[in-house]
């Protein structure tokens, strides 16, 4: 196929050159506008006002990226020929904002101090129109006043300022990532401006982010100065551990013995002392990892929801579970190394030494103890694959290797791994302690023996997270984490909207058409479709309770008269003697002719006259002299229910209102 060049007059023949062959048509129509980014490959020149290193290191790196590097001084001959990289333009600043002019270009980076803003005030003129790109970073943390960058807008309003580049150091442009592993925090008011700067950072090899305007430019200018902002609290909290675990240690086994029988034991304290606290602060680290978890869990079985946000310290706690893993991982590792060196001192020799002397004294031949030798070797098997474990997880913690892995994978890791090695740590703490608990002199001067206070956090949280694995918690926690809510945490407007809604009792009395019961009608319209197990259960409850019939009145070209009986009718007191009372206050004539003492299918009475047998629910003949009287169900109702039955209007199909009227 024959190549084409597109120009201007191949727009005149574009139509006649669809019809031809589909491989010698163009994909694109000349004839439509290309949108281009700023600073494509082809820029002009990008201008550098200042001489120091991160000005020499960054024009070094455009260089290497193709593009024409001018570098403006205040004093040009004071800089040594060996100091500006090869091919860098370098110019009075004035000079260096000119060539920037004629060259068309717009992007000026101020590699200076931001006292020395004002010196280029007389360069007002050049500057305007131009991107100014500020790299300073702030003097101090909670620094008050304006950032650095909205001093220069303010200096320079005609010129278009964006914060970047300024976390990052000399050494990183010149050796930095080429493959934008290297985040370039940029902010300013000026779009395209932004644009220009982004496309630079992409163009030099590194990642660009947008945080927003000039006025996020303190939060960027304070970025390079936090000291491990995030490593602060685990910090702290492992330091703590370790001085209370060290200190204890030392009181138990080198102070008290020294004041008690002079016994010197000072020389523990250098690296015995040190290994005895390491394996305590490596555990109960451990445990403070999973600890916060087991909180959110229990905290969202008790509210029912998990719409509601976590307490402070408990967010801060688990955003630092990172932090205080790798920090338990460093104690088990130098615990490891530690008892390595235990036997190459110069200490362990003289102990061996004097125990085989005693032993040739008291004459003992074979010194095997089958119980130690389990021991051993069972404590220091748990304890290798419990460090085994952890270094996993310390391995997943690095970004590199844990943005490999999807969400289950990493969850498996972090989560049942951790648990794993959790126990596995227990296990290797348990196997050393023996039966060291059961006896009296592993308790110097009453003192609990060390590993045994290295425990209680750590099986805590074991038994904690065994009693989350059980059905009734897994399975209400799985719902909740799946957007379910409990009734009793919803608005109050809410539940009463849902237990006195019209449309519930419009419901009702539809239902009555299908043949349904009144209990059917009444569960199926209050129950919550989330709740139905806990519904079974409750109603299971309520039948023991006490029971309520509800009777239906209907006067000849009245409303209906719905009259609830909270009491049972009993053989000593007859149904008749329960209503005659409501009847009279209402002036409604009965008749008695029915009698019910039968209890049909799904908890319906029957009733009888003169030999003929009438399911309660249907029709029964209308008389012209005598009310129809009729027995719809028998069901129980609790006292929250009764209660929200007292205030409501019941209305029928004719709107003509029905009272519900109680009778204790």
């Amino acid at each position: 196929m024959t190549k084409r060049v597109y120009s201007a007059s191949l727009s005149r023949d574009f139509e006649s050159s669809v019809k031809m062959d589909d491989l010698s048509a163009p994909l694109l129509d000349p004839r439509e506008p290309v949108d281009t980014l700023p600073l494509s490959v082809g820029d002009p020149v990008v201008c550098i006002l200042g001489s120091g290193d991160f000005s020499r290191s960054l024009s070094t790196r455009l260089l290497s990226c193709g593009c024409r590097v001018v570098m403006g001084s205040r004093d040009p001959g004071r800089l040594a020929p060996d100091l500006v990289p090869a091919g860098v333009e370098l110019k009075t600043q004035a000079q260096a904002l000119e060539a920037l002019a004629e060259a068309g270009g717009s992007l000026v980076f101020l590699a200076l101090y931001p006292e020395h803003y004002p010196s280029l005030l007389p360069l007002k003129a050049l500057l305007s129109g131009r991107t100014l790109v500020d790299v300073s970073n702030a003097s101090a943390l909670q620094h008050q006043g304006q950032s650095n960058a909205q001093i220069l807008a303010q200096l320079f309003p005609c010129s278009s300022v964006v914060k970047g580049f300024n976390g990052l150091s000399a050494w990183t442009l010149l050796t930095g990532a080429h493959d934008a592993s290297r985040q370039v925090l940029v902010c300013g008011d000026s779009p395209s401006s932004k644009l220009a700067v982004q496309s630079l950072c992409r163009r030099l090899g590194f990642s660009a982010v947008d945080v927003g305007g000039l006025c996020a430019a303190r939060a960027v200018e304070e970025a390079p100065l936090h000291l491990f902002p995030s490593w602060r609290g685990p910090l702290l909290t492992t330091t703590l551990l370790f001085v209370c675990f060290y200190l204890y240690a030392a009181l138990a086994h080198v102070l008290l013995p020294f004041l008690d029988r002079g016994q010197n034991n000072l020389h523990h304290l250098a690296l015995v002392t040190v290994n005895q606290a390491l394996p305590a602060v490596a555990l109960v680290t451990l445990a403070l990892v999973y600890m916060p978890g087991l909180f959110a869990s229990l905290l969202q079985l008790y509210r029912g929801t998990k719409y509601r946000p976590f307490p402070d310290w408990l967010d801060h706690w688990m955003c630092a579970r990172k932090q205080l893993g790798l920090l338990s991982f460093l104690c088990a590792a130098l615990h490891a190394v530690y008892s390595v060196c235990l036997s190459i001192r110069r200490a362990a020799g003289y102990m061996i030494l004097n125990a085989a002397f005693r032993q040739v004294k008291q004459g003992v031949a074979d010194s095997w103890e089958e119980a130690q030798v389990w021991r051993s070797d069972l404590y220091l098997s748990s304890g290798i694959l419990g460090l085994g474990v952890l270094s996993v997880l310390a391995l997943t913690s690095l970004p590199s290797v844990g943005h490999t892995l999807n969400w289950r994978e990493f969850t498996f890791v972090q989560s049942g791994l951790g648990y794993l090695s959790l126990a596995l740590s227990v296990a290797h703490v348990l196997f050393f302690g023996w039966d060291m608990a059961l006896h009296s002199w592993a308790y110097p001067y009453f003192l609990p023996p060390l590993f045994l206070l290295s425990l209680v956090l750590p099986c805590c949280v074991l038994i904690g997270r065994l009693l989350l694995l059980a059905p009734c918690c897994a399975l209400r926690l799985h719902k909740i984490r799946r957007g379910w809510e409990s009734s009793r945490h919803q608005p109050k407007e809410r539940a009463e909207t849902q237990a006195l809604s019209g449309d519930v009792q419009k419901k009702v009395k539809g239902s009555v058409k299908h043949g349904k019961s009144l209990r059917q009608r009444i569960y199926s319209s209050v129950r919550p479709e989330s709740e139905s197990r806990e519904w079974r259960r409750r109603r299971r409850r309520r039948r023991r309770r006490r029971l309520i019939s509800l009777f239906s009145f209907q006067t000849q070209g009245k409303a209906k008269v719905k009259v609830v009986v909270n009491t049972e009718p009993s053989p000593t007191r007859p149904l008749q003697q329960h209503v005659q009372p409501l009847v009279t206050s209402l002036a409604v004539t009965l008749d008695w002719d029915f009698i019910f003492d039968t209890e049909g299918p799904d908890g319906m009475r029957k009733g009888t006259q003169a030999g003929a047998e009438s399911t309660l629910g249907e029709e029964l003949s209308p008389s012209s002299s005598r009310t129809q009287v009729q027995i719809h169900v028998k069901f129980s109702l609790n006292q929250h229910e009764l209660n929200s039955l007292k205030p409501q209007m019941w209305k029928d199909q004719s709107d003509q209102s029905i009272t519900i009227v109680l009778r204790n």
